[in-house]
């Protein structure tokens, strides 16, 4: 399977359709009835007419307005690889590992707004990507504090995204303070309106508590039930050889291309350890991992040598996922 898309071939799309319905077709037989979608942040539930942000409905129909969203992210996603060409060729294998990721837990599986923002990071990497060749980065810096600030009304840890474009600016570009000001300016665009809406519907004091959440302390600990972790087993070990993989053909790479992965790896501990922000503790928060970790496990699989190992450590993935579909434990 894996062989098959690593040519960059039309009728890919076809089977990562067939992969988006095997990845989840358990939760439609194993999950609950009716599932519910909430703009849970404060900014969404103003915005929002009252009722319209908590909406039961079939699960299969949940799954479907999802599996839509996976299915265009998958496809940018992997236009956006090969048009930096980070994989140095061009290749399916962002779609199918994004289609995979993005089916780990049954929380991902259905519509949420960590899954909307991550329309938000592609967009963001084809702005933060084109850094590099970039003569005056101040508008695209600009752009980027707007997308951020988007980001947050709709999941407010998006937030911290923010820091990703900080740092990009310093790996791509020579430092300018004029640069970092016009993200700062870009973010603070987006939620001076909302203040004024917030001002014109006589809730202005409801916008400082938008930011409440940000002073929540990081856990302690998460109680967690480890037999539901056990899918992330083959995980682990993808992106374990991906780092071998990509440490021995680093200095090998464009320069473009490492300061790329660096800036793919930062997202993805940003994003990861940002989900403190968010009271309980919730699984869907880490789709937000899914786009760099989707290009992690691409590059192993495009240049891993043993057919039999990467193809069965594939399969063992897909088979996972099915499987702890069908049990909650």
């Amino acid at each position: 399977m894996i062989s098959f898309f690593k040519a960059l071939n039309p009728l890919n799309i076809l089977w990562l359709a067939v992969i988006l319905f095997v990845s989840r077709a358990g939760y439609l037989f194993a999950g609950p009835g009716t599932t519910v979608f909430t703009f849970s942040e404060p900014v969404s539930r103003l915005l929002i007419a009252p009722g319209s942000f908590i909406n039961p409905a079939s699960t299969s129909y949940n799954i479907l307005l999802a599996s839509i969203c996976v299915f265009a992210q998958a496809l940018l996603l992997n236009h956006l690889v090969n048009h930096y060409n980070l994989l140095g060729k061009p290749t399916f294998l962002p779609a199918l590992m994004y289609i995979t990721v993005s089916g780990l837990f049954t929380s991902f599986l259905v519509l949420s707004p960590p899954l909307l923002c991550n329309f938000l990071v592609i967009w963001m990497l084809f702005k933060l990507f084109s850094f590099y060749k970039s003569n005056d980065a101040k508008s695209a810096a600009y752009d980027l504090g707007m997308i951020v600030a988007v980001g947050s009304v709709i999941y407010l840890p998006f937030i911290y995204l923010f820091l990703v474009l900080w740092i990009a600016l310093v790996i791509f570009r020579p430092l300018n303070w004029r640069e970092i000001l016009a993200s700062i300016v870009g973010y603070v665009t987006v939620f001076f309106f909302l203040a004024v809406y917030y001002y014109m519907n006589d809730s202005l004091n409801q916008f400082y508590n938008i930011w409440l959440p940000l002073g929540t302390k990081f856990p302690d600990s998460i109680n967690i039930h480890y037999l539901s972790y056990l899918v992330l087993i083959p995980v682990i070990v993808i992106l374990a050889l991906c780092f071998i993989k990509l440490q021995q053909n680093f200095f090998k790479s464009y320069v473009q291309v490492r300061k790329s992965f660096q800036l793919l790896f930062i997202i993805f501990l940003v994003a990861a350890l940002s989900f403190y922000v968010k009271t309980p503790f919730n699984l869907n928060h880490f789709i937000l991992c899914a786009v760099p970790c989707a290009v992690f496990f691409s590059y192993y699989f495009l240049y891993a040598k043993n057919k039999w190992f990467y193809e069965s450590l594939y399969l063992l993935l897909l088979i996972s996922i099915i499987y702890f579909q069908f049990n909650t434990f």
